[in-house]
């Protein structure tokens, strides 16, 4: 069975549509369409059938899959195994991260990796967790920086390696002159009057906002979706909106922004995630060694 046939079935099983899985793997969908025909004309019998506009595995495809799974899992022990014995940190290395993280942390520790380790070339995209952690099982991720906000670490158990880098806190941004500004630390409960903006790159995140507002009451009256930083910071610095927003994307908003604590205190935990065992691979040890190094060291406990 040919090697890309298989990982494209193995897509259809978590994606569901031709067309998602056309984005994961760089080509169109009736190029899916084809792959997996061939798939099905290999092994002589149905792999999927259509449901509305998605398609289902059948039987078999579920079986191929689960087999797929560990042909996937041998192929990359089998490299970390060969990378191990090299002892050489060098090649690609792909990092999916979490808009915050991407914007504070990360680019220290790529700068200080080019320094030390030359010959290893590291690219970062910027994704939401649940994004993040798709393009691991699809090999277009090496680690993957999430928080347990928008993805809880413990569903990756038995099929991923999780390393824990920081605590982030939240905070609240006001503008200059508002009425809560001289207020040490605010509660939710006092900006039940307020308009929010919130920063919707992850969605799980606005959701959780949303919800911890409705668990003490009321529905937060919302003005501003945005999944960039500077457009929150911009409502929020002219005094058409209030946000809670992470500790690690305040690094450097500048602006006639006031920012306060929330209490009670809510804080993420960010962590590094990676396929089960490549921890072992010298260019992703090195690379997470550095993260642990990089990630802000005043929160950098558990």
């Amino acid at each position: 069975m040919d090697f890309f046939r298989l990982r494209t079935l193995r897509e259809l099983s978590r994606r569901e549509t031709m067309a998602a899985v056309a984005d994961a793997l760089g080509i169109s969908s009736s190029a899916v369409s084809q792959q997996i025909a061939q798939l099905e004309d290999e092994v002589g019998i149905a792999l999927v059938e259509r449901r509305g506009r998605g398609v289902m595995l059948t039987p078999a495809g579920q079986r191929l899959v689960l087999h797929a799974d560990r042909i996937f899992g041998i192929v990359e022990k089998a490299k970390t195994d060969i990378a191990e014995l090299q002892n050489i940190v060098a090649g690609d290395l792909r990092i999916a991260a979490q808009p915050s993280a991407a914007s504070s942390f990360i680019p220290a520790a790529m700068r200080q990796l080019a320094t030390d380790h030359p010959h290893l070339d590291i690219v970062m995209t910027t994704m939401g967790s649940a994004e993040g952690v798709a393009a691991l099982r699809a090999w277009q991720a090496d680690i993957v920086i999430a928080d347990d906000i928008s993805l809880d670490p413990h569903m990756l158990e038995g099929t991923a390696d999780t390393l824990f880098l920081c605590r982030d806190q939240l905070f609240v941004l006001l503008p200059a002159g508002h009425r809560l500004e001289s207020e040490p630390v605010i509660e939710l409960a006092q900006m039940r009057d307020e308009h929010w903006a919130l920063d919707v790159a992850s969605s799980a995140y606005s959701m959780a906002i949303g919800q911890a507002c409705r668990d003490i009451g009321f529905e937060p009256v919302i003005n501003g979706f945005s999944d960039s930083f500077e457009v929150v910071f911009a409502l929020v610095e002219v005094g058409c909106s209030i946000s809670v927003m992470p500790g690690l994307a305040l690094r450097d908003f500048g602006g006639a922004l006031v920012v306060k604590p929330l209490v009670p205190s809510v804080c993420r935990r960010i962590h590094a995630i990676t396929r089960r065992g490549e921890v072992r691979n010298p260019k992703i040890a090195a690379v997470l060694d550095q993260l642990v190094k990089s990630a802000p060291r005043d929160l950098n406990r558990s």
